[in-house]
């Protein structure tokens, strides 16, 4: 396809000074679609693995090797439009978005995962690809449906062993809390989950079960246990409601077609089965020869993997020739998008609490401890301190930033000013700086505050200015974060404007050429008028006999006002003027109140300085210039 378009559209830019080398990599492609010697390969150390006729269908053989041919032809004969001519993407995620429960060589994560979204919560995700496997194995309607139901449950109450609607009954729970449970069933994961006050309602809880307050504020407390079912018996029930997750020991299923349905992970709580590291690792191996660029997939890894698995998976990488991986072990962030286990609620805490504590290495335990230590100990900064003040302008709202650092240049408090805001939101936005300044000084660190609020999104947002990094955000807060991460950390990736294309940085210098007023007005008059000069001596005629003022005040000049324009760095300028002596008189306050009595925001445009400024989407624009706030 590329070396079609390059046909009609041309090559891309750098083609020519690459054509050797790209012809050669397609040429590897090709010997690796037809298995070539070792000895064929054009400067590769590590040889691919080629196709495997044995293994690989004689019909989609034929056709890997007529495309490795025709892609060859046409490219020593157009050349090719793109550089990177194949590529893998991120298939998991592309899998999730399209819907799609195969995702090519990105094996499942599980039959039944959790997706965590974003605003809070989970939801479930069951693998579709289940009924048309086992049909195509040989399995019938009864047996498939029998199959299924093991896996993903019933979702009702029905028909559920020690749990079900007649001993709810016998327990106080009304139809109308029945059906409350009814309806939350297909997508819980576990039945003790549906069983909480938000469910069955407060006033079912207090006054039909007897929950106190403390009982139902507490996480840790079982509404399924204080009913009298034992650990058992909400495992048998939740297993017939909500599923095993796992096609491990179901009914009817040949344990020789486990292998079918094995994925990332392993599926369920008692799921045993997954798909080993390294078979990850061999089956990109096999795909490699023929992407020119690499293959972004992740590699799962349980939880117990140690450094050496870790150290082989990257060696056995590099033996197959694979340009990258990404390895992952499951549970290694506290948070993930995606999850196979839910808590173990349905343990007795107190039969596994000793067992956990006797299983801790001594090296946990010490962690513990010395992490405990050091948050609980504040470090605190220096009376006098050194740091740096940013004043930007987001989506046409004045911030200044100034941070606080300690003897060794880390950040150790951050001070946040919003330019005439109201009360409310300058004094939220100080407390949040005054919150993240306590984290800094506890030990939480800078990096783990950025990851958690950049790209957070909510007005005021868009186009950025005063700032030679950032020129775009999401937020007032997702542009602090930028702006800390850029200049602590060295996180120029989250910066629109790469350092290398700045001058050096200019916190602490002044342009000198640029003047702090571009304009003022010096206006020279005389002090007093020649009428009240008269009314003066008036006052005083006794002592001044003999003058004779008719004639002073028809000699006396008119006073004549001098106004020079100049351009300097005075700290005040002088106009007394009558015209602007009136226009000061009209305070700022009267002409915000007046442009917004005429539909206006009351605020000044920047390029005209004129209050006529409308609301355009997120941002505000001027009425009398055009000019805008930033980002319509």
């Amino acid at each position: 396809t590329s070396a079609e378009m390059a046909k009609e559209l041309g090559t891309f830019s750098g083609y020519e000074k690459n054509k050797d080398n790209m012809l050669r990599v397609i040429r590897n492609h090709r010997r690796a679609a037809f298995r070539a010697p070792d000895s064929e390969y054009e400067g590769l150390t590590i040889k691919p693995v080629g196709i495997d006729s044995q293994h690989c269908p004689p019909e989609l053989l034929k056709a890997a090797q007529q495309d490795a041919n025709t892609a060859l032809k046409l490219g020593e004969k157009h050349g090719f439009r793109n550089a990177q001519v194949t590529v893998i993407a991120p298939t998991g995620t592309i899998g999730l978005l399209m819907d799609c429960d195969t995702t090519g060589i990105e094996p499942d994560f599980a039959l039944v995962k959790f997706k965590k979204l974003a605003g809070g919560g989970y939801f479930k995700i069951i693998n579709n690809s289940i009924p048309p496997a086992l049909y195509k194995l040989g399995y019938n309607d009864s047996e498939v449906s029998d199959i299924v139901h093991y896996i993903k449950g019933h979702a009702r109450l029905d028909g559920s062993p020690c749990i079900n609607a007649n001993i709810l009954r016998t327990k106080g729970f009304t139809s109308e809390v029945l059906k409350r449970i009814e309806e939350q069933l297909p997508t819980a994961f576990d039945i003790s989950f549906v069983f909480n006050m938000y469910t069955l309602g407060e006033s079912f809880c207090k006054e039909t079960l007897g929950l106190s307050d403390e009982q139902l504020g507490d996480f840790d407390f079982s509404i399924l246990k204080h009913l009298g079912f034992s650990s058992k018996e909400i495992e048998a029930a939740n297993d017939y409601i909500c599923g095993t997750m796992t096609i491990e020991d179901a009914p009817h299923i040949k344990p020789e077609h486990y292998s079918v349905f094995d994925c990332a992970n392993k599926c369920g709580r008692k799921g045993k089965r997954f798909i080993a590291p390294e078979a990850h690792i061999r089956m990109m191996a096999v795909a490699q020869p023929f992407i020119s660029g690499s293959i972004s997939k992740t590699i799962n890894m349980p939880n117990e993997v140690n450094i050496t698995d870790i150290k082989e998976a990257l060696s056995s990488s590099w033996h197959y020739g694979l340009k990258c991986n990404a390895l992952y072990r499951d549970g290694s962030k506290l948070s993930q998008p995606l999850n196979v286990n839910v808590e173990e609620y349905l343990w007795d805490e107190d039969e596994v609490e000793g067992d956990i504590a006797a299983e801790k290495p001594e090296q946990v335990r010490i962690a513990e401890k010395i992490i405990h230590r050091y948050i609980a100990k504040r470090r605190k900064l220096p009376h006098r301190r050194s740091g740096y003040t940013q004043k930007a302008v987001i989506g046409g709202h004045k911030l200044y930033l100034r941070t606080g650092e300690y003897e060794d240049g880390t950040i150790g408090e951050i001070f946040l000013d919003m330019h005439k805001e109201g009360a409310a939101f300058r004094s939220l936005m100080n407390s949040f700086a005054i919150a993240i300044s306590l984290g800094l000084q506890h030990g939480v660190p800078l990096e783990e505050f950025v990851e958690a609020f950049i790209f957070t999104r909510f007005e005021p947002n868009g186009m950025v200015s005063g700032n030679d990094s950032i020129k775009m955000s999401t937020s007032i807060i997702d542009y602090i974060f930028r702006e800390l991460a850029i200049s602590y950390l060295g996180r120029n990736d989250l910066a629109q404007v790469n350092s290398d294309e700045l001058q050096a940085s200019a916190v602490h210098t002044q342009n000198e050429d640029q003047p702090e007023f571009d304009n003022e007005q010096v206006v020279s008059e005389r002090t007093l008028s020649t009428e009240e000069s008269l009314a003066f001596l008036e006052q005083e005629e006794s002592d001044f006999e003999g003058v004779d003022f008719a004639l002073l005040k028809n000699s006396d000049p008119k006073p004549e006002q001098v106004h020079a324009e100049f351009t300097g760095n005075s700290d005040f300028g002088t106009d007394t003027s009558t015209e602007s002596w009136e226009t000061q008189e009209r305070s700022k306050t009267t002409l915000v109140q007046e442009a917004r009595m005429k539909g206006y925001e009351g605020e000044a445009c920047h390029t005209c300085q004129q209050f006529t400024m409308v609301r355009n989407g997120s941002c505000l624009k001027c009425a009398s210039c055009g000019a805008t706030s930033g980002c319509s």
